[in-house]
């Protein structure tokens, strides 16, 4: 299995490791003489938009590596915002604040792909390091410039194309598909997640509702697919490159409940291939930082693209715990520059099973019960309040058995949401 996207270098890890040090003391200090290590250089200060859950286990994974780290967040009582220390309040979709908030930030990056392309520019635009870069994040923000670039790089999606009203979705199936080709998937180019902004119509009474967002519309096949995959891949500027094992992500009504890390049954040949395309991708868009690829595993054994992920992401919450270096501190070492961590697996099986609230607001007493059930378990909290649906936190298993390590992944989870009381 391919986990590294790293060339070998044959000037040896010395070599290395010093031009490393002698590119990041050039960025922070000047040119470097003599070959010592300046007093005034500091630990640099990662600066993160968006105060989510990802932002907090981001921060987390930056402590140990003695990175500071500076929030945008909508309120204080964001997910983030309650472990910071240093956190701007303010509206990412305002320039001026954006532009305040980047002063003495060494790099930005984002929890979310929502802050605006412009804005992003005229950052960059002020010399502000932003990571994944905007040319890179249009992708993510916008599914039809990422269908359109992806296929003219060769990387095999759905078929789809922009559709202008319902009539149009009407003559997109007809052509897509045998007969009159329903049903078919319209997405907003802009703005989905978790299943919001996704609609399967089966016929064109139903295609009404994606226009009235007031956004373009993109209409894909319906891929008949055995399953979900997720090819999570971190790229550093200079092109240094790692792949985490492909996973197998089980969604329930649109959102992520299960990732199973490696994929089971799935090839070793198929599996190259999918790190593969990951690390295509992230190369030819130009991505730094973390990259998921969310792929379908066709019935007749093809892999097609179905989103894309430049940040942190739910298929990745399973390196917390179950691979040497986590998604969240390869994200880090990323935007900073820094040599990337192991990808390798600790266990021949993790799972994550994601926590989703439920009808009992404290869950306090349920993860008590949980860690004395199983003191393997891994829970991950988010500091949210709880409501129906809304993903609170979750839960890492590992070890040698899958069954047994879904079924204490699945338990858990069912327990702090309330589904069973034993």
């Amino acid at each position: 299995m391919l986990t590294s996207g790293r060339a070998p270098c044959p000037s040896g890890r010395d070599q290395v490791s010093g031009a490393y040090l002698r590119r990041f003391l050039q960025r922070r200090s000047g040119p470097v003489g003599g070959g010592s290590y300046p007093g005034r250089v500091t630990f640099p200060v990662v600066g993160m938009v968006g105060g989510g859950q990802l932002a907090r286990m981001t921060h987390e994974a930056g402590i140990p590596l003695g990175i500071r780290f500076k929030l945008l967040s909508d309120t204080p009582q964001d997910s983030a915002a309650q472990v910071v220390s240093d956190v701007v309040i303010g509206d990412y979709r305002d320039l001026d604040v954006l532009r305040a908030f980047a002063q003495g930030c060494d790099v930005v990056t984002f929890d979310h792909e929502h802050v605006p392309a412009e804005h992003l520019r005229a950052l960059e635009a002020d010399g502000v390091a932003i990571r994944p870069g905007v040319a890179a994040l249009l992708h993510a923000q916008d599914k039809g410039v990422m269908r359109e670039r992806l296929s003219e790089a060769g990387v095999p999606c759905p078929r789809h194309r922009i559709v202008a009203d319902p009539e149009d979705v009407a003559r997109f199936a007809a052509e897509a598909g045998e007969g009159d080709g329903f049903p078919v998937v319209l997405k907003t180019v802009r703005g989905g997640y978790d299943g919001k902004g996704v609609w399967v119509v089966r016929g064109v009474e139903e295609a009404a509702e994606p226009f009235r967002a007031g956004v373009p519309v993109l209409a894909e096949e319906m891929v008949d697919f055995a399953r979900e995959l997720a090819a999570n891949v971190v790229r550093s500027p200079h092109g240094q490159a790692v792949a985490y094992p492909v996973v197998e992500s089980i969604q329930v009504d649109g959102v992520c409940d299960t990732v199973i890390a490696p994929a089971p049954g799935l090839s070793e040949e198929l599996s190259g291939t999918a790190q593969e395309m990951a690390l295509k991708i992230a190369a030819e868009l130009g991505v730094v930082g973390h990259l998921a690829v969310e792929l379908f595993e066709t019935r007749d054994g093809r892999l097609l693209v179905n989103e894309l992920a430049m940040r942190p992401h739910n298929s990745g919450h399973w390196t917390q715990d179950g691979a040497v270096t986590s998604q969240f501190a390869n994200h880090v070492r990323a935007v900073l520059d820094l040599p990337l961590g192991d990808p390798r697996p600790r266990a021949p099986w993790t799972v994550m099973t994601n926590v989703l609230g439920g009808d009992y607001p404290d869950m306090y007493g349920a993860y008590l019960h949980c860690m004395a059930r199983d003191p393997a378990l891994k829970i991950h909290m988010y500091g949210k309040d709880v409501k129906p649906g809304r993903k609170v936190g979750h839960v890492n298993t590992y070890g040698d058995d899958l069954a047994d390590v879904r079924e204490r992944g699945r338990h858990a989870a069912d327990y702090l949401r309330g589904t069973i009381t034993e």
